[in-house]
């Protein structure tokens, strides 16, 4: 059994791909908002809200169970992509890596999107399961944005 994985997932949106965009990249302090049963808060701990290599810290709750997770971002405006990789918090406790990559692609015609969700992970041994769980919660948070952002 591989500790090295990849789980995907593809989210069909609402919103203009750029505003998605934008708001996953530089905007993640309207998350709570958006997401108010998932996200608690997103605080700032080093850098800024918009540059790329900021660390930020997640206050979140994933199947009941209230969490953390410090990350530092990575963006790529020129192919739509964010990336969060831990460096503290909850799912270190059972990963060595954890890295969650959004790439947002507008459609061909009309508004609207794709966001492709990727979960790269190693695990700390055999026994630890899949992050199916942290998935799920990311592809949750996304349609939570999406509908908020239609009503904005």
């Amino acid at each position: 059994m591989s500790l090295v994985g990849k789980l995907e997932a593809d989210v069909e949106i609402k919103t203009p791909a750029e505003k998605f965009y934008n708001l996953l990249k530089s905007q993640n302090h309207h998350i709570p908002n958006a997401s108010s049963d998932k996200v608690h808060s997103i605080e700032v701990h080093e850098g800024d809200w918009e540059t790329s290599g900021s660390v930020k810290l997640w206050k979140y709750t994933a199947e009941g169970n209230l969490e953390v997770f410090k990350e530092r971002v990575e963006a790529d405006k020129e192919n739509k992509t964010v990336s969060f990789t831990a460096v503290e918090g909850h799912v270190l406790d059972l990963y060595k890596k954890y890295k969650v990559n959004f790439k947002v692609t507008p459609k061909t015609s009309g508004e609207g999107g794709l966001v492709k969700i990727t979960v790269e992970y190693e695990k700390k041994n055999d026994s630890i399961p899949d992050p199916n769980k942290y998935l799920q919660f990311a592809i949750h948070v996304v349609q939570d944005i999406d509908a908020h952002l239609i009503k904005a």
